[in-house]
């Protein structure tokens, strides 16, 4: 999944909230001015960049985020965790735990997260044979 700008990521938002859009509905729900030309510029990487799809209905076309938001954040974070932590995703949770400023309540809501995470049912883990 190719990453996202503030302003590209700006425009998924709106998308993922309301659906599929034209972009002058789209420029509706964006929080900072934005010109119609800049909206459909920002459009076009998207759809370049695989993140949004289009359909032309009538004499308009409506932009539709390609996946969900919880899609998109699953491989956004396999990808930090590519990235910077060897594609572990418990160093990159560890990292995001060590950096933040959380309070004792929040460790508690974590520790809670994680208990819950233990006592779910396993599901069978695909077996990672190399070729030889």
């Amino acid at each position: 999944m190719k990453s996202l700008t503030p302003g590209e990521l700006e425009v998924m938002q709106v998308l993922w909230q309301h659906g599929s859009l034209k972009p002058a509905e789209i420029l509706e729900h964006v929080e900072r001015p934005l010109t119609n030309p800049a909206l459909r510029s920002v459009l076009r990487v998207l759809m370049d960049k695989d993140h949004v799809t289009r359909k032309k209905q009538g004499k308009a076309f409506y932009y539709s985020a390609k996946n969900s938001a919880p899609t998109a954040f699953k491989k956004m974070t396999q990808r930090l965790a590519e990235i910077f932590c060897s594609g572990s995703s418990v160093e990159l949770i560890a990292q995001l735990i060590k950096n933040e400023n959380l309070s004792e309540e929040e460790v508690r809501q974590l520790q809670e997260l994680a208990q819950e995470k233990v006592a779910e049912p396993s599901p069978p883990r695909k077996s990672r044979r190399r070729k030889s």
